[in-house]
């Protein structure tokens, strides 16, 4: 066989491998979304001890002055545009931004693919799993704190107090407050921009999602300051663990079909 020939062959073989590990990642990924959106199905619904203990978030913020849910929430309210914009945000950004960074370090290298993913993968695990212990409800669950995509969602898609198209809602945990992986997949997004470019202007749009979301989540009723500073901390700590396993790579282009995996790798 021709080195023409068998050139063709390891090429074509490359390209499979990469078209399978695709393949696999969108079935991952797409599991762990629907995992995400639909663990009410194990959550408990009890409201009371979801009240209590948005209630003792609430007076631990005030104790440390971290309240600032009664002045966001309500400016939000006061203010139509900024209701609608806020809730167009909250439905949209979450999902469109993560999706487009995600495809962007797919094709930057599997190794640095990978690592943000693992970092991703584990901090939903760990959000996932304080949902399902721990169910917190939100300020919208609250007297006194108003459910800003509830009184938006005949301009949009969303149904009250969640992203998805009305009537769906149902189907989500509405007592998955604390911590806010809304504010978490946000602050992952601006880790993520880093490994992908050293650009200023495309940094500080990834720091200001990161801000901007947690304004969105309090500012719509539907998380408390604590809850974005818990989503922050459990992406800052899964990206630190999965920094400890593997090193994001530094090469722009896709490894080789026969490279090793790298340690956190699933499946």
């Amino acid at each position: 066989m021709g080195k023409a020939a068998r050139s063709t062959m390891r090429r074509g073989g490359e390209g499979m491998f990469r078209a399978w590990r695709g393949m696999r990642e969108l079935v991952l990924l797409g599991a762990l979304w629907s995992i995400y959106s639909l663990s009410r199905l194990l959550a408990s619904a009890d409201l009371h001890p979801a009240l209590e203990r948005a209630r003792a978030v609430l007076g631990l913020e005030r104790r440390l002055h971290l309240d600032l849910e009664t002045g966001l929430n309500g400016f939000t309210t006061q203010h139509e545009w900024l209701a609608v914009g806020a809730s167009f945000y909250y439905a949209t950004a979450h999902y469109v931004i993560t999706a487009a960074v995600l495809i962007a370090l797919w094709f930057s290298g599997y190794r640095r693919y990978s690592y943000a993913r693992n970092a991703l993968v584990l901090a939903t695990v760990l959000a996932l799993t304080a949902y399902l212990i721990l169910p917190t409800a939100p300020p919208r669950f609250v007297p006194g704190y108003t459910d800003v995509l509830a009184g938006s969602a005949h301009l949009g898609w969303w149904g009250g107090g969640d992203s998805l198209p009305g009537g769906m809602g149902r189907l989500t945990n509405e007592l998955a407050a604390m911590p806010s992986m809304h504010a978490g997949w946000a602050l992952w997004v601006a880790l993520a921009v880093h490994l992908l470019t050293t650009g200023r202007l495309l940094r500080g749009l990834s720091w200001g999602h990161a801000l901007l979301t947690g304004l969105v989540v309090i500012g719509t009723g539907n998380h408390w300051t604590l809850d974005v500073l818990t989503g922050w901390l459990v992406v800052g700590g899964a990206w630190a663990l999965v920094s400890r396993l593997q090193r994001p790579g530094r090469s722009r282009q896709p490894e080789p079909a026969g490279a090793q995996s790298v340690s956190l790798e699933t499946g």
